[in-house]
């Protein structure tokens, strides 16, 4: 399994190098994408991950630093296929939402742009909701409901998800009000936290991850705490847990 952080800033004013919220899993020659800020899909192609193998998109939550880019991820492979002539596209790709308007709204843009949905990827929808969303063989998905965003009419707009396979457990936080709510996520052990710090303090996600059986963390999702000063911040984060936690940055690779 190999995580890239694709895009490592929080929704604060655009920062040079830093594109928004998004995390690439690669995993028996699929790939997953955690979240689809903006220009997610420019970074991944670049470093060389096959969108064409791009099977499905999870969304933790519909703020815009997390979906701005969603469009043009389902357009590039169509794209890719169109303008090199490499090898087409055969899966289906699916989309996991926590509001399905979502895509309602992606799918006018790419009516409207004059390119329709038959020359775009057709994606399959699927409404998140608390528990598995997914276990295609590969990887198993599982959501936990946060209370980043208000609950509108009773339903949750807003998921942390656990990833499990090739023997591993990953939490992606997407946004959580407070990190305790990642207790159920992380359960007795994960091999790995991606936790964001865009609305939280390094010592305060420190003083909750380090009670927990983890084996390593990485903050993204940064705001002005750590983008202020990121040669500080990466001096005190690795001071903290003896080389355990790390402050990711966009292109980021790990090996599971």
């Amino acid at each position: 399994m190999r995580i890239t952080f694709l895009g490592t800033c929080s929704g604060t004013e655009p920062m040079p190098g830093r594109r928004h919220a998004s995390v690439a899993i690669e995993a028996a020659d699929r790939v997953y994408l955690f979240d689809a800020g903006e220009g997610c899909s420019h970074t991944a192609h670049n470093l060389g991950i096959d969108l064409l193998a791009l099977t499905k998109v999870i969304i933790s939550h519909p703020h815009i630093d997390h979906i701005g880019g969603l469009a043009n991820l389902v357009w590039v492979p169509r794209k890719l296929t169109s303008r090199t002539k490499i090898q087409p596209y055969h899966g289906e790709l699916e989309l996991y939402l926590p509001d399905p308007e979502i895509w309602d709204a992606v799918d006018h843009i790419l009516r409207v742009s004059g390119r329709g949905r038959i020359s775009a990827i057709c994606p399959k929808v699927h409404r998140v909701q608390k528990g598995l969303v997914f276990d295609d063989g590969i990887l198993r998905v599982t959501a936990y409901e946060n209370t980043h965003i208000a609950r509108e009419e009773g339903e949750c707009l807003s998921y942390s998800y656990l990833i499990e396979g090739e023997g591993k457990r990953v939490v992606y936080s997407g946004d959580v009000k407070v990190p305790a709510e990642l207790e159920e996520a992380i359960g007795a052990h994960c091999d790995l936290l991606m936790m964001e710090t865009g609305h939280h303090k390094i010592d305060d996600v420190f003083a909750f991850a380090s009670q927990k059986s983890i084996d390593a963390l990485y903050f993204t999702h940064h705001g002005r705490e750590i983008l202020g000063d990121v040669e500080g911040a990466c001096k005190r984060v690795a001071a903290l847990w003896n080389g355990k936690a790390h402050i990711a940055f966009d292109g980021l690779r790990v090996e599971l």
